[in-house]
């Protein structure tokens, strides 16, 4: 197996190398379809982010807990990985962003121990990345994260919604609001400064 992986390594070295954002000057190139501007509207979203958490329907077990968020882009441009975890809860569930043909799919691997996916749209303004469920593998007894919503606010900041369909399909609704980290508020703010 290590040297499977290993051959593997090798072999995506030898791959050309791809720009991580794609700017479109040529006429020739085709529009990017409605999925692919939903992506590069999430890629905006890479770094890292902290917040609070607020409950619907009020929750005192986590409503009001502090969240950082971390998102990367990771295989060279064609996913986006989302990683949250909340104080006091020894647990950070990991959501993977990538697109399948015409479409944009999240897929979530819950503490719950099922993997929903959803496909995602942004929204006529731009302002907006929505998220509705597709499908759902592994079990439910617990139930399923179900609905996602990013409403991007600013370059330093944007609130996160997602849906939790309980048995009985009972939503619970969590929202975060976020801030980039200072770290990359000052990084971003030096280099502005510098002219870089």
């Amino acid at each position: 197996m290590k040297a499977l992986c290993l051959a593997l390594f090798m072999m995506s070295a030898s791959i050309p190398t791809f720009a991580q954002s794609t700017t479109y000057e040529s006429s020739d190139t085709p529009a990017m379809s409605e999925a692919q501007v939903a992506f590069e509207k999430l890629k905006t979203l890479a770094g890292s982010w902290v917040g609070q958490l607020t409950t619907s329907p009020a929750d005192s077990e986590f409503s009001g807990r502090f969240a950082q968020f971390s998102l990367r882009e990771t295989s060279r441009g064609n996913a986006l990985a989302h990683e949250m975890s909340l104080s006091g809860i020894p647990d950070h569930p990991v959501t993977m962003f990538y697109l399948e043909e015409d479409r944009l799919v999240l897929t979530h691997y819950c503490d719950a121990g099922n993997r929903p996916r959803m496909v995602g749209k942004v929204s006529p303004d731009g302002k907006k990345v929505e998220f509705d469920f597709l499908d759902l593998a592994g079990d439910n007894r617990y139930g399923h994260m179900h609905h996602a919503v990013f409403t991007f606010i600013d370059e330093n900041h944007h609130t996160e919604e997602w849906t939790y369909m309980m048995p009985g399909d009972n939503p619970v609704r969590a929202r975060f609001d976020l801030q980039r980290t200072n770290f990359e508020l000052q990084t971003a703010s030096t280099e502005n400064a510098s002219g870089h």
